[in-house]
């Protein structure tokens, strides 16, 4: 799935019981994120669920960043899933600097999502692009 095909869904579903459906959906189809990415530098700290955020860039500065996530919670993992496809395909300069907060804004995430969970998404944008920065300055 594209950012763009996850906007279209999001303007397909104007319910929002339909669209934390379809965000759980998305978390069901996230690749299973490897045990060895499951530690503690890898654990997103400020969200009530257990969830796991990875970047890493084995084709080196410039190549794509791969994102694996994991939580214990079909809407986290779901967010997750939000969180891998809207970076998905970008370099760790690109991450650094993407503004996600503006595509979750236009997407309304932020007014139907309670405090905690909204502390959990920013906690997972925060450490996937503090990792991207540190990417990119390697």
């Amino acid at each position: 799935m594209t950012i763009e095909q996850l906007n279209e869904a999001f303007e397909f579903l104007e319910d929002w019981e339909d669209r934390y459906r379809f965000i759980m959906d998305l978390g069901k189809k996230l690749p299973p994120m490897p045990d060895s990415e499951r530690t503690k530098e890898n654990l997103v700290h400020g969200c009530q669920s257990t969830v796991w955020v990875s970047a890493q860039s084995p084709g080196g500065v410039g190549a794509p960043v791969h994102l694996h996530a994991d939580s214990d919670s079909d809407l986290v993992k779901g967010l997750a899933a939000m969180v891998v496809i809207m970076l998905s395909g970008k370099g760790a300069a690109e991450i650094a600097t993407c503004d996600l907060e503006a595509s979750f804004d236009r997407l309304g995430l932020h007014e139907h999502l309670s405090p905690t969970r909204s502390n959990g998404l920013h906690g997972m944008v925060r450490q996937v692009k503090s990792r991207a920065a540190a990417i990119a300055a390697a």
